[in-house]
């Protein structure tokens, strides 16, 4: 019994990586999007979240690299989340 068919696989992973990213996605990941008053907070939040985690982080790690790339991951995260935000979800 064959629990796994990789022809499957293949056809699913061309059809994901066909997926074309457009000049309108381009122009809304690209272009500056003013917060509105209901956005306002969670951006807050999520700033707060990340200040929160960060500080944890710095308090109960030793400085390293580690250290460092694991504060750069949570800045990341949260200008992510942001951009999800500002961007729709798109």
């Amino acid at each position: 019994m064959q629990w796994f068919n990789i022809d499957e696989y293949i056809e699913e992973m061309k059809e994901t990586l066909e997926m074309a990213i457009t000049d309108e996605m381009l122009l809304n990941w690209f272009t500056y999007h003013s917060p509105s008053p209901e956005q306002l907070p969670k951006y807050q939040q999520i700033r707060e979240a990340g200040l929160a985690l960060a500080r944890i982080i710095v308090l109960n790690t030793p400085p390293s690299a580690d250290q460092t790339f694991a504060l750069r991951q949570v800045r990341a995260a949260c200008m992510t989340a942001n951009q999800a935000i500002a961007c729709g979800g798109q």
